[in-house]
Order: structure tokens, then C-alpha cells, then sequence
């Protein structure tokens, strides 16, 4: 059979058949971070995942991989790793202790370093559930806190009419509305048409993207898809996904972890969609004009 880590060198005397061991020395495994995301190896188990942390327990320091599916395995940190088809020794992830400051914000506004976050407006965004929220908080939440602007979850869209009627929307106290799935015919438009009719104009800015789910607003290469998979109707949306990701879908607990998943695959603007880029941008000039 094909060894594929390569053959023994110590098990071949120089006078052996095939040459001598100073002709057949086995790689050097080089140092290597373990930084989050990392695609390894383990050479003993052959379990192959990615970084999620280095964390200590009981004086060892240990590199947590997880695997397509979801499941997560501990193995100490040092050799016996394989990166790219090299061995690796992993190595805790560099820290500096006085790290250079972004110049920019993952929005990919210029960083304001050092100031303290506004007196929050009379202004509001709402956005349509928690993954919304935490998405729009990952990109846009260093901007958010400088304008002093607030996100807040609708819980769905269903009773925005009523929600806005509570708020008493002016001039001086916006709302803008980011909407899933705001496409011509769809339900979602319905309701915002109708409940815009109730508000002064000028006061509220309902936008939405195409998706029927925030999850596909970010890129699909974020999660080793070439594109989001379509789903047949009848089947719920996310557990529809997860299944085609092979990741666990069968509870709620299932879906939260994805998406964490998810939302931790997001680095910056880039890895989002411009659909839901601009809507986002747009809502933000609207509640801070």
C-alpha cells in the first residue's frame, strides 16, 4: 500500500537497498500558528479540521479542530500535524502586546481610535431577527456606535404597522427598516407598503435585499460553497441548508451553531454581499442625516 506520510528513514540502514538515509530524510516539520480557521491534519487519527481556539487544561496546552460536520476534537498542541500536504508543528497564535490599530473598520470606514461611543439617538434600525442584528453588529458596529445609532429586532416583519405606530416616528426621530426577502410580490412588500402609509413622510426608510434569509448574504466561498443551494419549498429554509452543508440540523441548538459558524467565517464588508451592502450604508445615512 502507498504510505502517504512517506517511508520510514530510520528503519533503513546506509547500506540498505535504496540508498542511504542522508538521501531520504524526512521532512522538518516547521512551526505553525495555530490561528482560527486553519485547515489541519492530525497525522496519528487522521482527523482533519479547522482551528477553533488554543485553550489550557490541566498544564497542556491544547488545539480544538472541528470537522465539516460540526464535531470538535482536542489534541496538543505541538507536531504531528499536516498543513497543505506539509508537517506542521502548531504553535499558540502570535499576540502582540500593542497591536497596530485598523485604519479602517470592518465596514470599511476610516477607524476612529479612542473615541467614546455617542449618546445614542432618538433614531432606531430595525432589523428583522437576531442573526440580522448580529450580523449587521459585526460589520457595521464600531460605525453604529460612533453615530450613536441603535439596532433593535422586529421579531419578523408581520407587525411592523403596529410597531411603528408605538414609536411615533418624526423627523428627528427615524426609523429605517432593513426587510429579508423585499422583492415585487412577495408578502414583504405588501406590509411595508401598507405600513408606510400610516407614518409622516420623511420619517421612515423601509429597504430590504433579495435573500430569503440573511445567511445568503454572506459570500458562499465563506463556507465552501461555490453558490447557495436552492431549496425546495415545503422544507425550512436553514435546516434545508444545513443539510446540504452536511452539518448537523436536526434542533435549534443546530441552527445556532451554524450560523455562529457562519458569522465567524465574516471577516469584513468583503465577505458580504453588495446587495445587502448597500441597503445597510443606505439605512445608516437615512437615521443620521
Amino acid at each position: 500500500m502507498h504510505d502517504r506520510y512517506g517511508s520510514d528513514v530510520l528503519s533503513s540502514s546506509p547500506g540498505a537497498s535504496g540508498g542511504s538515509a542522508h538521501h531520504r530524510r524526512r521532512p522538518v516539520s516547521r512551526p505553525q500558528p495555530a490561528e482560527p480557521g486553519l485547515v489541519v491534519e492530525e497525522v496519528t487519527s487522521g482527523w482533519v479540521g479547522a482551528v477553533v481556539r488554543v485553550e489550557k487544561s490541566g498544564g497542556v496546552h491544547l488545539v480544538v479542530l472541528e470537522d465539516r460536520h460540526g464535531k470538535v476534537r482536542s489534541f496538543p498542541l505541538g507536531p504531528g500535524f499536516w498543513v497543505d500536504g506539509r508537517p506542521v508543528a502548531l504553535t499558540a497564535p502570535v499576540t502582540s502586546r500593542a497591536p497596530a490599530a485598523p485604519a479602517r473598520t470592518a465596514s470599511g470606514s476610516v477607524a476612529v481610535h479612542g473615541a467614546r461611543a455617542r449618546v445614542a439617538r432618538g433614531s432606531r434600525i430595525w432589523v428583522e431577527g437576531k442573526h440580522d442584528a448580529e450580523l449587521v453588529e459585526k460589520v457595521w458596529g464600531d460605525d453604529l456606535r460612533i453615530e450613536g445609532v441603535v439596532v433593535e429586532m422586529l421579531d419578523g416583519v408581520d407587525h411592523l404597522a403596529e410597531a411603528l405606530a408605538e414609536f411615533a416616528p418624526t423627523p428627528e426621530r427615524r426609523v429605517g427598516v432593513l426587510v429579508d426577502h423585499l422583492v415585487p410580490g412577495a408578502k414583504e412588500q405588501r406590509i411595508a407598503a401598507e405600513a408606510l402609509r400610516s407614518v409622516p413622510d420623511g420619517t421612515v426608510l423601509v429597504l430590504g435585499h433579495p435573500y430569503v434569509d440573511v445567511w445568503q448574504a454572506v459570500k458562499p466561498a465563506r463556507v465552501g460553497l461555490e453558490t447557495w443551494p436552492t431549496i425546495e419549498r415545503g422544507t425550512e429554509w436553514k435546516r434545508g441548508i444545513l443539510r446540504e452543508l452536511g452539518w448537523p440540523a436536526d434542533s435549534t441548538a443546530d441552527v445556532g451553531r451554524a450560523w455562529q459558524r457562519i458569522l465567524g467565517a465574516v471577516r469584513d464588508y468583503r465577505d458580504l454581499d453588495p446587495a445587502l451592502l448597500g441597503r445597510v450604508e443606505e439605512l445608516i445615512d437615512f437615521v443620521t442625516a
